[in-house]
């Protein structure tokens, strides 16, 4: 499950705005009330995190803030999301559990989150992954890269897509905004020629029922490789509070993951 900085925010009134981020992103909203005054607050994914060429986004270690609470993308460490369904044959059964650890792994200045994520087919892990996360103070998630891993003749093989933002070319790029809006585009990740991920906020996704429950509001993206799959999309499903709920391949294969159950 995929890939996407501003000057620092200036003193003073800077960090009543910061305050109020942070309470809304706590309660599950999206628009921060009161006036934003950091410049951070002020600019869209699309800005910060642009799918056009150069790209080159400034990082900024003190933009950054410890917790992960963004309302679609929480990252809590000790929580782990458990997802089932089938691989891109659209045939083979998939489970994937997805970790939040207490690990840190510093990148380009920047105090990420780890996260462990395992895929198993036929009760044994095909794929095991540590996705690296970090959550800006105006909500945005970052995607600082990650270290994948596939079996391959009986042994974990690390893969050519697998990145570390600052690191041979690559780029962090934005996995969630703070402020989600239709139309927004944003590169989710930048590696030249190895992993190239943007997104589309599409806008509400409607009421959704999944193994994990039923839920009445859902927030969908669209995610694309123009330039490295320009056959394949991804629509993906978010709950406030939960997370990631749906992930359905609408173009190029039939792949399909559904969240089970969340636990902490």
């Amino acid at each position: 499950m995929t890939a996407r900085l501003p000057h620092a925010p200036p003193a003073g009134a800077g960090m009543i705005a910061l305050v109020v981020v942070v309470l809304c992103a706590a309660c599950g909203s999206l628009h921060h009330s009161g006036p934003a005054t950091s410049t951070l607050s002020r600019r869209s994914s699309g800005d910060l995190a642009p799918i056009r060429a150069p790209y080159a986004p400034r990082i900024d270690a003190g933009d950054f803030v410890a917790a992960i609470d963004n309302p679609y993308f929480p990252l809590r460490p000790g929580t782990a999301f458990h997802y089932r369904g089938v691989a891109e044959n659209g045939r083979t059964p998939q489970t994937d559990d997805m970790v939040v650890t207490h690990r840190t792994k510093v990148i380009m200045g920047v105090t990420a989150t780890v996260v462990r994520d395992t895929v198993t087919s036929n009760g044994k892990p095909i794929e095991r992954t540590f996705d690296w996360y970090a959550q800006d103070r105006a909500g945005n998630v970052w995607y600082m890269g990650e270290d994948t891993r596939e079996l391959e003749h009986g042994r974990f093989v690390k893969q050519s897509d697998s990145w570390q933002a600052g690191i041979d070319g690559a780029q962090p790029g934005i996995i969630m905004p703070g402020k989600p809006r239709p139309g927004d585009a944003y590169r989710q990740e930048y590696y030249p020629h190895h992993a190239e991920d943007q997104a589309e906020v599409l806008g509400r996704g409607g009421s959704l029922a999944v193994p994990a429950g039923s839920y009445n509001n859902t927030l969908l993206t669209e995610e694309t490789s123009p330039r490295l799959d320009p056959g394949v999309a991804e629509r993906k499903y978010y709950v406030a509070g939960v997370g990631d709920i749906k992930e359905q391949a609408v173009r190029g294969n039939h792949e399909l993951i559904q969240l089970v159950s969340v636990t902490r």
